[in-house]
């Protein structure tokens, strides 16, 4: 029997690398409340960023509910449906509505004129989300937030290590989120960021992800979503990796469209950037085709993922208002990406679904 190819594999540093930090650790006895490598990995990522604040989290999901939570966001938020459960389910937690708005049939993003299609007097913010790290249309976001009076949330789970019109795109919106679960090209086992330029909120921040806790004073309700020194000195040592892990993703990403080339059953989403190529998504030309690639992909202990799928107004509800999304979720399958994968599995991947596809 042939190992398991999974969508993704973690990346991890080198083992000893790792332990040099940790050993730094033991020795200090400092194992969370800002410590001396949490310091540092927010350095380095406000340098990777050119953002004035990196604040680091448990987890992307807090993430972005504290980036609601400190812009005291407390009515109705646009958002995608297109898109990983934590986008929806983070809005509703900070006991806001998510309003879902179409995405745009060749990017994946959310689009602009459907945002403005649905804002109501009860509209506070806008929550996008920089899918597979493609960059969301900013400048038209940012146009509908400034005539409505609105903040702006961007989920950038996906955008490590992109840059749009020279900027990172962690620098856009009132906040930008970011993700360091396992999966992602960097990661911290569990964890998340929040990137801004704003000084109050990063402040506001900075006091809610510790219970609201500063100088044994309760100035605020707050939570427990700190960053252990564990999990940043992990992400310190796999920063030093981060240029070789793009470029080898880079080498996987092009032997995959190369050797998919000649079929026509799939089609590729629009990139407006450099990518990170985080992930491989190819768009079936059918729901069935998808089923029956998956299906065999399977067989042969390989296992792409639906990255997204269902669309996330059907999981919080039943009526289908955003058509768009409905048919791409319905196609979508992302195919086995990730530093560890070798040219005989992307090989080995692509023969099937060309087959399967009649190619």
């Amino acid at each position: 029997m042939k190992k398991p190819l999974y969508v993704t594999k973690s990346f991890l540093p080198p083992l000893n690398e790792y332990t040099e930090l940790l050993k730094d650790i033991w020795k200090s006895g400092v194992l969370t409340n800002d410590g001396k490598y949490l310091k540092l990995f927010e350095k380095k990522l406000r340098k990777n960023s050119g953002c004035k604040y990196a604040l680091c989290v448990s987890n992307g999901t807090l993430a972005l509910q504290l980036a609601l939570r400190s812009l005291k966001i407390n009515g109705e938020v646009i958002t995608t449906p297109f898109s990983f459960i934590a986008t929806a389910s983070s809005i509703i937690w900070e006991h806001c509505k998510p309003v879902f708005a179409d995405i745009e049939p060749d990017t994946f993003n959310i689009d602009p004129f459907k945002i403005q299609r649905k804002i109501s007097s009860k509209t506070k913010a806008i929550m996008a989300v920089h899918v597979y790290g493609n960059p969301c249309n900013i400048s038209e976001i940012q146009k509908i937030a400034n005539e409505y009076n609105l903040k702006v949330i961007y989920d950038a789970s996906h955008a490590l290590g992109i840059n749009y019109k020279n900027k990172s795109l962690f620098y856009f919106g009132d906040i930008s989120t970011t993700s360091f679960h396992a999966t992602k090209i960097i990661n911290t086992a569990e964890g998340g960021a929040l990137f801004t330029n704003n000084n109050n909120i990063a402040n506001e921040i900075r006091l809610k992800r510790n219970f609201g806790y500063e100088n044994y004073v309760i100035r605020s309700l707050g939570v427990n979503a700190k960053m252990s020194e564990l999990n940043a000195a992990l992400g310190i040592a796999e920063m030093k990796y981060l240029s070789v892990n793009l470029t080898k993703r880079k080498k996987v990403f092009l032997l995959y469209k190369k050797l998919l080339l000649s079929n026509e059953f799939i089609k590729y989403q629009k990139f407006n950037a450099e990518q990170n190529y985080s992930y491989f998504p190819v768009l079936f030309s059918t729901k069935s085709l998808k089923e029956k690639v998956v299906n065999k992909l399977n067989k042969e202990h390989i296992f792409p993922r639906e990255y997204f799928s269902p669309s996330l107004e059907l999981v919080f509800g039943s009526k289908i208002t955003c058509p768009v999304t409905y048919d791409i979720s319905q196609r979508i399958l992302c195919l086995p990406l990730s530093f560890h994968i070798t040219v005989s599995q992307v090989k080995r991947v692509c023969n099937i679904v060309n087959k399967v596809s009649g190619v």
